[in-house]
């Protein structure tokens, strides 16, 4: 079996939370639907948790899934129907580390060239294939492929390094940037001003860039924000918080790049 969706942390998580209600096994696995070995499986880490799993859990427990994959996260203070969240201020520290800088803008200009004169692919497209591309490479390898942080925000997942690397980029005239019009709105594009430098992408890295361009390239701002909506690493993460990569091993098949194995309960 391969050793994946990182059970052990989660594991704990279950036992703790379940011993904390005073539920047995035998009630957990009924108000869950799998038998009690499954349980004790679960809670051993022999088991992965799927996404339905996971959801199901959070109601059991009345945690929120945030909460679930992340205890330490801000306290959630209740008073009566009405729930509030206790937020620190938000600081984000925006250092980008020379051997990322250097993948971050040969991954760009690998996009750029590759889909970049399409005409729905502006700014806001850009982030989201960033996203998908960092995120389901560590999905697939448990390694970071560019490593960006990404928060949350309405409009979906979004880069905080982008503005710093493409800053550099412009000054040294690697892309340039263009306003344009996408049907009635306004769009910022960027262009490639020269080719990739493929030496510094693994194989797997361009598989899987290759990968999500082919099937997101075509998808206009409002079709892929609204798609990375539904992804389990955006959906378990508070607006305006960073959004971890973990969070990928718990997805639905629909956006799961990797294969699992399953157990029989």
């Amino acid at each position: 079996m391969v050793e994946d969706r990182k059970p052990a942390k989660l594991a704990g998580r279950v036992k703790e939370l379940r011993e904390r209600t005073g539920i047995s096994q035998e009630k957990l696995a009924d108000l869950l639907k799998v038998s009690r070995p499954t349980i004790s499986q679960i809670e051993s880490g022999q088991r992965k948790i799927s996404a339905n799993e996971l959801v199901k859990l959070s109601n059991i427990f009345h945690v929120s899934i945030e909460n679930f994959l992340d205890p330490g996260r801000d306290p959630k203070v209740v008073f009566g129907k009405k729930e509030k969240t206790i937020k620190p201020k938000l600081e984000f520290r925006i250092s980008v580390p020379q051997k990322n800088l250097e993948k971050f803008k040969e991954v760009l200009l690998y996009i750029l060239n590759k889909v970049g004169s399409k005409p729905n692919i502006g700014e806001t497209v850009i982030y989201k294939l960033l996203y998908f591309i960092d995120f389901n490479f560590y999905e697939k390898y448990e390694e970071q492929l560019i490593g960006a942080t990404y928060i949350k925000n309405k409009f979906g997942p979004t880069p905080i390094e982008f503005k710093k690397v493409l800053d550099k980029m412009l000054k040294d005239k690697e892309i340039e940037q263009v306003k344009s019009q996408y049907f009635e709105f306004p769009q910022t594009k960027y262009l490639p001003l020269r080719i990739p430098n493929l030496s510094k992408l693994k194989a797997n890295e361009v598989e899987v860039i290759d990968g999500v361009l082919s099937r997101l390239s075509d998808m206009n701002a409002t079709q892929i924000s609204d798609y990375s909506h539904k992804d389990i690493p955006f959906l378990t993460t508070e607006d305006g918080k960073s959004i971890k990569y973990e969070a990928v091993f718990y997805r639905t098949p629909t956006y799961s790049v990797r294969e699992y194995d399953e157990d029989d309960d």
